[in-house]
């Protein structure tokens, strides 16, 4: 399996919780219907600390915590909340990672980030967005972890934010153990085009809010350019159509 077939676990998974979300749902189910999910798409394992989602609500979106230090709570979704999911699905050492914080308003998912009436929960969406069109317009092959940290660091306090991350960074390197990540932080000298993939996972808030911001993505570099990780079957069709009339 390619790491772009089981980054579409990931994103599958987040598509398909989004039509079962529901008030008065424990997070601990949004959890076990995730990772089921995961698996039954095709997920063998889950790579971070066998963990296959992280999921928050409310004030507890801005808790940023080591998995093998997380504990799913038992709280229930209200009709109008913020829900934060993290998932970590894995086959054969092959990793997905795709994070995504959704709006519950009226007890209905809001799709459409500036159709989100509370105001707050919409600018920090908003500024997510905005985060991943900074990296993609700002990083380039020689381009260092250090670079990005400082670059994205600083846009993220100009506009009012915080970063909540509990070790200060914005993603990882995507290897097979997960011992062997590199980070995008202070101090990594280390190009971006070194490691074949990597995430960008602004974990961000405002000061002294209640509530936090995540959007995760895998990044790679293809004729130097930078791309996000995604499955495309329209490629893959044609890729066979052409293997087929080759013979």
């Amino acid at each position: 399996m390619e790491y772009s077939e089981v980054q579409k676990i990931a994103k599958d998974t987040i598509e398909y919780i989004k039509n079962v979300l529901h008030a008065d749902m424990k997070l601990t189910d949004v959890r076990r219907l995730c990772e089921e999910k995961m698996l039954a798409l095709g997920a063998d394992s889950f790579w971070y600390w066998d963990v296959g989602a992280f999921v928050f609500s409310g004030d507890e979106t801005t808790v940023s915590v080591s998995g093998r230090e997380y504990v799913t709570s038992d709280r229930l979704i209200a009709a109008d909340d913020i829900i934060t999911i993290d998932l970590s699905p894995q086959c054969g050492n092959i990793w997905g990672d795709y994070a995504r914080t959704i709006i519950l308003e009226n007890g209905g998912v809001v799709e459409d980030i500036n159709s989100i009436r509370n105001s707050e929960w919409r600018n920090g969406l908003l500024m997510e967005e905005e985060l991943h069109a900074e990296l993609l317009r700002f990083a380039v092959p020689q381009t260092t972890f250090e670079e990005l940290d400082f670059h994205i660091n600083q846009l993220i306090t100009e506009r009012g934010f915080i970063n909540l991350d509990f070790l200060g960074n914005l993603g990882h390197s995507i290897v097979k153990d997960k011992n062997d990540r590199i980070y995008t932080e202070k101090g990594n000298m280390a190009l971006l085009s070194s490691v074949g993939y990597f995430t960008f996972e602004p974990h961000i808030s405002v000061k002294d809010s209640k509530y936090g911001y995540k959007k995760e993505n895998i990044y790679y570099f293809a004729d130097g350019t930078l791309k996000e990780l995604y499955f495309q079957k329209f490629n893959v069709i044609l890729f066979l159509f052409y293997i087929f009339i080759r013979n």
